[in-house]
């Protein structure tokens, strides 16, 4: 155990919420929620065997879940011995030093192909640790155990891994399935809701490409469909592992937003992931009315959420910022030499990809957010 964890702890950081409002102890809550969690195949399934054939156990996270979930997972799973790799939280982090500390760790512990790495976090414990699993000793085991309601509807699932590099968003990465998924919206209770917000965007993104029923999610009514958004990813990724077709709907956004999220890390103010894929919906939608015909009815619709989904953030894009959003969308991975492709919609649940749209028409999308001041909260 690691000694910043045998410090009492009686206070949320400032990042999370207060976890008194649950009204039972969690050290009870939690071994009975990891009995019934979901896996990625929707079925109830046991730790017990992938655990007992794990040659060492590592447990991953970062320092604002550690003080409230880590003594708790490893109580539940029956794993205390487990080696703890506490890092630095946020986007800022998901980076190749940070991939180096875990892979020395591994190896200081002589970690060898039988070991299995639980990442207990959000999106960015996911996709760092599916990334250091899946490359050391050329790829060991991994569970992802989300905590956040992004991570739990898409980040975690999907078996796609990675890094930001050269200021660009997943640039390094794989494609490493996890051995196991593990849901459960007890971990949602030391949320902020500004996180809470952030996933609710990519579940609405499920909504434009699949099921129109989760257009209609909203703070009060989310969790009742966290688990039919993962199994819409779920569905999708099967048909199309590596992304050569089909898959490619689940950018619907991503363009755009992780453009517009690489220019906020090089800010004080970065934004969260669901927040810059809300604003990149809008520049799609924007995009798919004057592509691909789709009723601008939709995209009215759509304005009136965005105030709810940013609400919690603090954006101020002008004018002055396209110049550099544009600069991030040459890295885009989707790319076809210098030319963008787009993910746009035809309609609600009929999403077209490879778009090739024009640098000047996207810039007029993101003109068009600027000018409806949804980048700015």
């Amino acid at each position: 155990m690691s000694d910043k964890l045998n410090q009492t702890m009686t206070q949320a950081p400032e990042s999370i919420d207060s976890r008194q409002r649950t009204g039972q102890p969690w050290n009870d809550m939690l071994p009975e929620a990891l009995e019934s969690m979901s896996s990625p195949r929707g079925e109830v399934r046991s730790m017990g065997s992938i655990l007992s054939k794990a040659s060492q156990v590592f447990i991953l996270t970062d320092e604002n879940i550690a003080p409230f979930w880590l003594p708790e997972v490893e109580y539940g799973l029956n794993c205390e011995k487990a080696v703890e790799i506490v890092i630095k939280p946020g986007e800022q982090h998901k980076n190749l030093q940070t991939v180096q500390r875990i892979w020395k760790t591994l190896m200081k512990h002589h970690a060898d192909r039988n070991a299995l790495l639980i990442n207990l976090g959000g999106g960015v414990i996911t996709d760092l640790g599916g990334f250091a699993a899946s490359t050391y000793k050329r790829g060991i085991k991994f569970i992802n155990v989300p905590t956040t309601l992004l991570a739990m509807v898409d980040a975690a699932i999907g078996g796609k891994t990675g890094i930001d590099f050269g200021g660009a968003k997943n640039q390094i990465g794989t494609f490493a399935e996890a051995e196991d998924v593990l849901v459960d919206p007890v971990f949602l209770s030391t949320l902020p809701r500004r996180e809470i917000l952030s996933g609710m965007a990519e579940m609405l993104k499920y909504g434009f490409i699949a099921d129109d029923n989760l257009l209609e999610i909203n703070i009060d009514n989310y969790q009742d469909h966290i688990l039919r958004a993962g199994e819409i990813k779920r569905e999708i990724v099967a048909k199309d592992p590596k992304e050569a077709g089909l898959r490619k709907i689940l950018n619907f956004g991503h363009t755009l937003g992780h453009a517009i999220e690489s220019h906020y890390m090089t800010t004080d103010c970065p934004l969260l992931h669901g927040e810059a894929v809300a604003l990149g919906m809008a520049g799609a939608l924007w995009l798919s009315v004057k592509h691909c015909g789709l009723d601008e009815q939709v995209l009215k619709d759509y304005e009136k959420k965005l105030p709810m989904l940013l609400s919690e953030a603090e954006i101020s894009l002008t004018e002055a910022d396209i110049e550099p959003i544009m600069g991030y969308l040459v890295h885009d991975k989707k790319n076809m030499g210098d030319k963008p492709r787009i993910v746009l919609l035809e309609a609600v649940g009929k999403p077209v990809w490879d778009v090739t749209v024009d640098y000047d028409t996207i810039k007029r999308s993101l003109e068009y957010i600027i000018i409806n001041e949804y980048g700015k909260r």
